[in-house]
C-alpha cells in the first residue's frame, strides 16, 4: 500500500501540471477582457497600458511559467514564513496577484474558505450521516412504506435544482413566517457575524439552517441511493448466509459484514464530492449571499479575473486528484482483497 501511495504521488505531479497546463490555455484564450468593466470614456491607449502592466504583452509561454513560479514556489514559501515567523531569502517575491482586488489570490481563497466550510463543509457532513442509514435500512427493508418514503424524498431532493429550493425556504421561513416567529430564519447569511456568547451562538445556527438544509438534502439524496443499491447487491451474496448460518445475530451480519463491503463504492462517491466543499455550491452561495469560495469564484467570472479564476480553478482540480487517491487507499483498508502490489 506505501508502494502503491508513493507511485500514485510520484504521478500525479505530471498530472497536475497537464492540469494546469490546460487551465490556463483555456482561461487565457478565452474572449475576456480584463479591462472590459472599466468606463467606456477611457481611451485606447490607456486600456493597453493597463492590460500591460498586469503582463498581457509577454507571451503566452513566459506567463504560464511565471504563474507557476508563483503558485508552486512562491506560495508555499510564504505560508511557510507566516506559519513560523521566518524569513526566507530576501521575502521579496512575486504572488499570484488578483486584477480586480490587487491582493494575492491565496489569501483571498483563506479568508473565503472559513465560510465554505461552516456552511457547505457542515451540510456535506449533514447529508453522510443522514444518507448512510436511510439507505442501510431501505435496503435491509425493501419495498417497505419506510424504503418507498425515501426512495420519493431522494427522487425529489436529487432531482429539484438547489437555486429552486432555497428560494423556495426563504419565501417559507423568511417571508411569509413573522419575523418575531420562532420559526423565522434568515434569508442572507451575514459573514460578518461572530460568535462571542449563547444568543450569537444561536443566531449563527440559524442563519445556517436553511443553506445546510438545501446543500443537505441534495448530498444526503444521491449517497443514500449509492448506499442502498450497494447493500442489495450484497445481502443476497453467499457470504451472508453462510454468516447467518453460523448463528451470528442480524445486528452482526448487517453492520459488520454487509455494511463492511457496501461502503466499497460509497467510499468514491464520498470521497469525490469532498472537493465540492470547497467549490462552495456556487449557486446555493448566489442564493444565501454567503461569501465563500463559490462566491469569489463567480465574482472572478464576472470582473474576468484570469489569475483569480485559474488559481481557483486549479486548486479544486488539485483536490479532486487528492481525493481520487483517498479513495483508492480506503478501498484496501475497507476489503483485505484489494492489494496495490
Amino acid at each position: 500500500m506505501l508502494n502503491y501511495t508513493i507511485r500514485r504521488l510520484l504521478f500525479t505531479i505530471p498530472t497536475l501540471l497537464f492540469i494546469s497546463l490546460i487551465i490556463f490555455l483555456l482561461l487565457d484564450l478565452a474572449p475576456s477582457d480584463p479591462t472590459g468593466n472599466l468606463p467606456l470614456s477611457i481611451p485606447a491607449e490607456v486600456r493597453e497600458q493597463i492590460r500591460q502592466s498586469l503582463g498581457l504583452g509577454e507571451p503566452i509561454h513566459i506567463r504560464y511559467y511565471k504563474w507557476l513560479v508563483q503558485f508552486f514556489i512562491n506560495e508555499p514559501l510564504n505560508i511557510i514564513e507566516q506559519m513560523f515567523d521566518i524569513t526566507i531569502g530576501d521575502g521579496d517575491r512575486l504572488r499570484v496577484t488578483s486584477w480586480s482586488t490587487r491582493s494575492p489570490v491565496v489569501d483571498l481563497v483563506l479568508e473565503r474558505m472559513p465560510q465554505t466550510l461552516w456552511v457547505v463543509g457542515m451540510s456535506y457532513v449533514v447529508g453522510v450521516l443522514i444518507a448512510i442509514p436511510i439507505g442501510v435500512y431501505s435496503a435491509y427493508r425493501q419495498y417497505s412504506w419506510f424504503d418507498q418514503t425515501g426512495t420519493f424524498i431522494s427522487m425529489v431532493g436529487f432531482s429539484v435544482p438547489t437555486f429552486f429550493t432555497g428560494v423556495l425556504l426563504i419565501v417559507i421561513f423568511s417571508t411569509i413566517v413573522p419575523t418575531d416567529s420562532f420559526f423565522w430564519l434568515p434569508s442572507i447569511y451575514d459573514t460578518t457575524h461572530k460568535v462571542t456568547d449563547l444568543a450569537s451562538f444561536g443566531f449563527q445556527i440559524r442563519q445556517m439552517i436553511m443553506p445546510v438544509f438545501v446543500l443537505g438534502l441534495f448530498n444526503a439524496a444521491q449517497i443514500s441511493r449509492y448506499m442502498r443499491a450497494s447493500m442489495l447487491d450484497n445481502l443476497g451474496l453467499d457470504y451472508v448466509r453462510t454468516a447467518r448460518a453460523k448463528g451470528l445475530t442480524e445486528n452482526v451480519v448487517l453492520l459488520v459484514h454487509v455494511l463492511r463491503n457496501s461502503l466499497i463504492p460509497v467510499v468514491t462517491v464520498i470521497a469525490l464530492g469532498i472537493p465540492q466543499v470547497f467549490g462552495g455550491a456556487i449557486i446555493t452561495e448566489q442564493v444565501f449571499k454567503v461569501n465563500g469560495l463559490g462566491h469569489l469564484l463567480i465574482g472572478g467570472i464576472e470582473a474576468a479575473d484570469i489569475p483569480l479564476v485559474q488559481t481557483l480553478t486549479f486548486i479544486f482540480a488539485v483536490l479532486i486528484v487528492f481525493f481520487n487517491l483517498i479513495a483508492d487507499i480506503l478501498y484496501g483498508i475497507l476489503d483485505p482483497r484489494i492489494r496495490y502490489d
